[in-house]
């Protein structure tokens, strides 16, 4: 095969897969998230993100729904040095393409909350019986259709904070686990790959610990009912403090046997100022690393509880408060761990070690807990079954223009700073690695080519080609 012929093949599989925003889906594998192309450990390296706050969540728009303000706000992800973040409430009946291609262009992720503040669109804590029910379900099963589609979702929240107090720990966590099991069927159902479900969990020592553990375990007749993940929203490293003063020890402790990955879902007490953010080096050493998967700083938006880094105006444009720059310092001196150096630790301490490879089974019963509430699961059964009516997210193809800010961004000096910057795409791979994303592609095309996608039927063919010619040593 001449050479020329051979660059019009790859040009062609490149050009599809580049189309499509190529990001690498991350699963989970024991007590980590693991990158499933690379097989290198993912740590969470984020900040949380909802502009407006609850108050500003309407079904007019949402995070993800206005490209120009998500370029402008992807520029500063960027910037900061992050590569997740988290958004806690979305419109399923918006389109969001272009922001999560746009994302996914930046090799940024999103794990999402399917709840939302408005009318059954959430539990109530209190009586969950009287929330749970088909329109919610509809509701979630919709978040879980469109962005399941999209690979740079890392995960879903079940919920936030739903158990927060004595009342809610007497109803609520039964109703818990039967929405992870409802959205973990829904996804083996439906989605295209295992999304991994998680929780959300409150900064109390009371009820954080023995729900995780609720939520961790699996029951014989239901093996879709434990979480896959689980956050912990902590707020106890305050100024400067060290990883036994502030607690992060016992934290550690209190995980080092969980079977999951475990990663700060909030994190950065405000009640000393500015904030320094020490806490990060400690999230990424190898005190934590073996236990921890990283976290998620609270929050990107300045709002009235003044824990923002970026302050936005009436106009749209965006000015960066101190602890921007600050978090963005602390963030440029992490060195994400290996896998090498991840699985060094772990053969340290062979209770990190043995929770890797192991599976808790369900107990009767757990301190500050009631689960003898029953959910009757039939209520979710024919939606599981058939499936709700929902947009399915897809990556786009984006213009130049659709990558730069149309709003002016300040520093903290008030100086205009980024002028003319677009958005990064970041490259995540190479033509050395196409046979390897020819294989981990050919089944999406395959069902686009069904469709009767000339593009996917023409990726279909290329990759075909590549493939044989990566088995026959030919490239």
């Amino acid at each position: 095969m001449t050479v020329k012929v051979l660059n019009i093949l790859l040009g062609i599989a490149l050009l599809a897969l580049r189309a499509h925003a190529f990001i690498h889906p991350i699963e989970v594998r024991g007590k980590h998230f693991v990158d499933s192309f690379t097989q290198e450990p993912f740590f969470i390296k984020g900040m949380d993100y909802q502009p407006g706050g609850s108050s500003k969540v309407n079904g007019e728009q949402d995070p993800l729904s206005d490209p120009k303000k998500c370029a402008r706000d992807i520029l500063l992800f960027q910037e900061a040095g992050i590569n997740t973040i988290r958004i806690y409430s979305i419109n399923p009946d918006l389109n969001h393409d272009v922001c999560m291609t746009m994302l996914a262009a930046a090799g940024i992720y999103l794990i999402l909350d399917v709840n939302s503040p408005l009318q059954n669109q959430h539990l109530n804590r209190y009586e969950p019986w009287s929330s749970y029910s088909e329109s919610y379900l509809d509701h979630v099963f919709k978040v879980i259709e469109q962005f399941g589609h999209y690979n740079n979702t890392l995960g879903f929240f079940a919920g936030n904070e739903v158990v927060n107090d004595r009342r809610s720990a007497q109803h609520s966590p039964p109703y818990l686990k039967a929405l992870v099991s409802d959205m973990k069927k829904y996804i083996y159902r439906h989605s295209p790959r295992r999304i991994p479900v998680g929780y959300s969990a409150v900064d109390d020592l009371k009820y954080r610990v023995p729900l995780s553990r609720y939520l961790e375990c699996y029951d014989a007749n239901n093996s879709f009912n434990d979480v896959d993940f689980y956050g912990v929203n902590s707020y106890q490293w305050c100024g400067r403090q060290t990883f036994e003063t502030s607690g992060y020890d016992q934290l550690v402790e209190a995980y080092r046997n969980y079977t999951k990955p475990v990663f700060f879902s909030e994190f950065g007490c405000n009640e000393v100022v500015p904030r320094q953010f020490e806490e990060v080096e400690a999230l990424f050493s190898k005190e934590m690393f073996a236990v921890f998967s990283g976290g998620l700083v609270y929050e990107f938006n300045q709002e009235t509880n003044n824990y923002g880094l970026v302050d936005t105006d009436a106009s749209g444009n965006a000015h960066l408060l101190p602890d921007f720059h600050t978090l963005k310092k602390m963030y440029g001196k992490v060195k994400l761990p290996t896998a090498e150096e991840v699985e060094q630790e772990v053969q340290k301490d062979r209770t990190i070690a043995q929770a890797a490879t192991s599976k808790v089974k369900c107990a009767s019963k757990y301190d500050n807990l009631e689960i003898s509430n029953i959910v009757l699961p039939k209520l979710a059964n024919n939606m599981i079954k058939n499936g709700v009516k929902a947009n399915n997210g897809k990556y786009v193809d984006l213009e130049d223009d659709q990558l730069k800010s149309t709003f002016k961004i300040y520093d903290v000096n008030k100086k205009e700073i980024l002028k003319n910057r677009r958005v990064e795409v970041v490259e995540t791979f190479g033509e050395s690695d196409l046979s390897n994303i020819a294989r981990m592609h050919r089944s999406r095309y395959r069902s686009n080519a069904s469709n009767s996608n000339p593009v996917s039927v023409l990726a279909l063919v290329a990759i075909g080609v590549i493939e044989l010619l990566f088995q026959f040593s030919v490239i």
